[in-house]
């Protein structure tokens, strides 16, 4: 079978690889021309930012091929003087950075702890958990501010990042448990002969094997995090809001602001593009292995 089918497969081969070639050529440039649309609005946010306000009111942004002249960094020296958009920014990342590494540590300890320590009700507190997932943030905004506003933390740095935290660790802990729990037990058995104790296991033997879902935990709430803007309308005030409360503030309070608003727009969007491309190698490596588990 195998020498009559190898000359079979053989005169096939060659067809097979022009379709493949063919349509995988024909993919690309597909996949190519939706990512050239889905970075359009992106580019000409950018080209907007280093224009003219006038010259954004007169005409789009693709006139600068033509007239290159029009760029500018004025935009950007009239957002750095600005200083509800340079504190906003500054209570973004004070916001942002707690509420990822708070959820990313607690997440992988009580994930450790539902994968692999035997406690009573461990899964009764587990379904609890994943049903937490299903409870929308909205159901809380009145009894939080309430509950916030008793412990004297409403309209703070703090209780935003504690909300953040609340509502991110189910699903840290619901991820996190389901990688923990596919490492051999064998493993950790070995280290435990070994003389590790719980800590240092969890220290050097699971959170380096669990590096990349943890990548991806953190850049998922990360970009969460940075982006929301309805729990921070509610919880936050004018010292406390971030980057996209302070944006809304000017569309809201000054409509034609274009100088102030199309830079800082940009500068919003970029940071968590940035962090995403740093750390995509980790988060492919995350989502295959979760995959393929």
């Amino acid at each position: 079978m195998t020498a009559t089918d190898t000359p079979v497969r053989g005169r096939r081969s060659w067809a097979s690889r022009v379709a493949s070639g063919a349509a995988g050529g024909a993919l690309r440039a597909f996949l190519l021309v939706v990512a050239v649309f889905w970075l359009v609005p992106t580019f000409g946010l950018l080209v907007s930012s280093f224009r003219e306000p006038t010259d954004i009111a007169s005409s789009g942004w693709w006139k600068v091929f033509t007239a290159p002249a029009q760029l500018t960094t004025d935009s950007y020296r009239t957002l750095l003087e600005n200083d509800d958009i340079t504190g906003a920014l500054v209570n973004t990342v004070w916001i942002t950075v707690p509420a990822t590494l708070l959820v990313v540590v607690i997440g992988a300890m009580a994930g450790y702890a539902f994968a692999w320590l035997d406690f009573k009700g461990r899964d009764w507190w587990f379904m609890a958990v994943i049903a937490l997932l299903v409870v929308p943030v909205q159901v809380a905004l009145i009894p939080l501010s309430e509950l916030f506003g008793k412990l004297g933390i409403f309209g703070s740095v703090l209780g935003v990042v504690l909300f953040h935290v609340a509502f991110g660790l189910p699903f840290a802990i619901f991820l996190l448990r389901n990688f923990f729990a596919e490492i051999p037990r064998e493993l950790l058995e070995a280290a435990r002969l070994d003389g590790a104790g719980e800590a240092r296991l969890f220290a050097t033997v699971v959170l380096p094997l669990g590096a990349p879902a943890i990548a991806s935990l953190g850049i998922f709430q990360f970009l969460w995090v940075w982006n929301d803007m309805l729990v921070a309308l509610v919880f936050s005030d004018s010292g406390s809001q971030p980057l996209t409360v302070a944006l809304q503030q000017q569309v809201r309070q000054f409509g034609s602001n274009i100088e102030v608003l199309a830079p800082g727009a940009f500068i919003s969007m970029v940071i968590p593009l940035a962090v995403f491309f740093a750390f995509q190698r980790q988060f492919v490596s995350g989502v295959m292995a979760g995959a393929v588990k």
